[in-house]
């Protein structure tokens, strides 16, 4: 069945004489009547009364304009919402790792935005991931390569991790030279039964044998309490070249590399704000 066969049938339908449809959709009557014709051979179907007067529908020909009009309708609200799509309007709901949001993404926010006006923004930044998959977000900034879902991936860059303290807290409890100095000092880290990845048990991976004495599944609040003074702490460095105050220490030692992921579900991959939010967090995030 040709749908613009279709389409011209509802003409017809509501304009019966077959002049007044022509006219409506730039054909020449015998045209018109010769794609009805073929409509209704292709259906077995007689669609309407040819009289003096113009078509009428036959019971078929009202049965099949049910139909036809609800696809159309369809038809109307895809072009409708395919319109809004390419004007990149509507919400993005992004969920995203708490250091990466908190201290990359949000300030960025602002610059998307006047980029994209009609575009509104949920950031769901927490210690830990909203699923995907289960549709809690659009799209999901993750620590590690999904294998399942229906999930469209894209690696959005690298990023490292080093072990910080200020000068204040080094000058009152010494310094650190190497990995035995740090036997002396308070550590801190993640909450061990709460930790959501397993790329965040880097303190097994750098510093075999110690495990941190001030704990916190956050890793804003991690980063407060050793800028405050409280101890060492392993940190992204993104995070850590915020603050003037907090000193790399161990360098080679202790330095462990870590990626970032982007996973859209398949269902809305394709509209325009999200790829327009995709490649905004591509560019924000590539000299991590």
């Amino acid at each position: 069945m040709n749908w613009d066969d279709l389409k011209l049938f509802l003409d017809v339908s509501r304009w019966s004489k077959l002049e007044d449809a022509a006219a409506r959709t730039g054909l020449d009557a015998t045209t018109l009547s010769r794609r009805i014709k073929r409509l209704e051979t292709d259906l077995g179907l007689t669609l309407f009364e040819r009289t003096r007067r113009g078509h009428f529908l036959t019971p078929a020909g009202e049965r099949l304009v049910r139909r036809a009009e609800a696809m159309e309708s369809l038809s109307l609200d895809i072009r409708a919402e395919s319109s809004s799509e390419q004007a990149a309007t509507g919400r993005i709901r992004l969920g995203v790792t708490e250091g990466l949001g908190s201290v990359i993404i949000a300030p960025a926010l602002g610059r998307f935005r006047s980029q994209n006006p009609k575009i509104d923004v949920d950031l769901i930044a927490l210690s830990g991931f909203v699923s995907v998959p289960r549709r809690e977000a659009d799209m999901s900034i993750l620590l590690t390569r999904p294998q399942t879902g229906r999930l469209k991936i894209r690696k959005l860059a690298d990023y490292a991790l080093q072990l910080y303290g200020t000068r204040a807290y080094l000058d009152r409890q010494g310094a650190v030279t190497a990995r035995q100095d740090l036997q002396g000092h308070t550590l801190i880290g993640y909450v061990e039964d709460l930790i959501y990845s397993a790329q965040l048990r880097y303190f097994d991976e750098l510093l075999p044998g110690l495990s941190p004495h001030l704990c916190s599944p956050s890793i804003v609040a991690q980063m407060n309490m050793v800028a405050a003074g409280a101890g060492l702490g392993i940190l992204p460095v993104f995070m850590a070249r915020q603050n003037e105050n907090l000193v790399p220490l161990l360098i080679e030692e202790v330095y462990v590399q870590r990626s970032f992921w982007l996973a859209v579900h398949e269902d809305v991959a394709s509209l325009k704000r999200n790829r327009l939010m995709a490649d905004f967090l591509a560019r924000t995030v590539r000299h991590l």
